[in-house]
């Protein structure tokens, strides 16, 4: 197991009717901005719980925050924030609004062009605003952790930022919330949240076996329980075990003293800054390709997942991977996620504009070992179609 650093300061408020609690998570003093994306707020009765719970505050509203939340609409919501002295932000809503919250966090004591410090990826960020969040869709795991992703109409661009600085100060994870959510996404939060474990998984062994037992079982955990949302999307325990599930994915625990991957995440964004297809949806459509590519550097892992996760053991190495990469893909399936370009209608002609966009942001070393240069990214993408 690598050397590593773990402290994760979010406070989780789990379980139905806890959006009450906010109230004494936030200073009595505060100046709230309220921040929210459509009209899901209203119908599943978050808005109006929150509006209950910070009766007699100082709060304003900001709505609007899209998917792929980008960086003119969140210049909208500081323009708000700087008139009204905002020193406390609380999103409600899915990771989308939770990222948008955290560049608007962080920008509110950023002294120079906002823009700057995404496009070095959290580089020069010295302190945020204090924020909280109510989870309304259980994805990116933004809701416990201190990263987020940042689109730009203008110029084509979808950026990562970290920084300790916007980790929430607490979350509220109320599983009764996501009952209403649309079935797709529903489906793209469970393959985030997969896809988040296996880029922490499978990579390379390094003897980390807790880390490894549970990534394991919180994929075990997706498997079985996310198909049942699809069919019962009022199922409590369902919901529970599928909302805590993400928010483990990536608040830091599974990837501790272990190698990571992202390179799947990398090639997601360039597809979804192109072709504007979800975030879940890209990530259905590379992993299973970028595994069929590295399957010699990841074998030992592939092996591992083919046995653990799959209980696939007969047949040689090689097709016991295989296997693995066809029961991810038929999962992935299965969720109602196509795993094709061609299924989204795209040919793969803008294979070459997409490597031209991840050689604009550098990306031309991804994965465990920055063996993922831009001719293995085509390569992914090639398989892809």
């Amino acid at each position: 197991m690598n050397n590593f650093e773990f402290h994760n300061p979010t406070r989780i408020l789990f379980g139905a009717k806890q959006i009450a609690a906010i109230s004494r998570e936030i200073p009595a003093e505060a100046r709230i901005l309220v921040t929210y994306g459509g009209g899901s707020v209203t119908k599943n009765g978050v808005l109006s719980q929150v509006r209950q719970a910070l009766a007699g505050r100082a709060f304003w509203e900001f709505g609007g925050i899209e998917p792929n939340p980008t960086y003119e609409t969140l210049s909208e919501a500081l323009v708000l924030a700087r008139q009204h002295n905002i020193d406390f932000l609380l999103a409600l809503g899915g990771g989308s609004v939770i990222d948008g919250t955290k560049f608007i966090a962080a920008a509110l004591r950023f002294p120079g062009e906002a823009w700057d410090f995404v496009q070095q990826h959290g580089a020069g960020i010295q302190d945020a605003v204090a924020l909280g969040c109510v989870l309304t869709l259980p994805a990116t795991g933004s809701e416990m952790n201190c990263g987020a992703v940042i689109s730009r109409k203008s110029s084509g661009e979808k950026l990562a930022f970290k920084t300790p600085h916007v980790q929430p100060r607490f979350s509220v994870l109320d599983p009764t919330v996501c009952y209403s959510l649309p079935t797709k996404q529903t489906a793209n939060g469970v393959v985030d949240a997969f896809v988040h474990i296996a880029e922490q998984y499978l990579t390379y062994p390094v003897d980390a076996k807790v880390q490894d037992r549970f990534a394991e079982g919180l994929l075990l955990t997706l498997i079985e329980e996310g198909p049942k949302l699809l069919l019962e999307p009022e199922n409590y325990a369902v919901r529970a075990n599928v909302m805590w599930s993400a928010t483990m994915a990536l608040n830091g625990l599974i990837g501790s003293g272990v190698p990571q991957d992202w390179s799947t995440h990398m090639l997601g964004h360039e597809l979804t800054a192109m072709h504007g297809l979800d975030h879940g949806q890209t990530l259905a459509i590379v992993l299973p390709a970028m595994l069929e590519e590295r399957r010699v550097e990841k074998h030992d892992k592939l092996l591992q997942f083919a046995d653990r996760v799959w209980d696939i053991r007969e047949g040689d190495e090689e097709a016991r991977i295989d296997g693995a990469i066809a029961a991810t893909r038929a999962f992935f399936e299965r969720m109602g996620l196509p795993t094709r370009l061609s299924d989204y209608g795209l040919d793969g002609s803008t294979i070459p504009a997409l490597v031209e966009q991840l050689a604009a942001h550098g990306m031309g070393a991804l994965g465990e070992r920055a063996q993922v240069t831009l001719d293995v990214s085509r390569r992914v993408l090639e398989r892809a179609r």
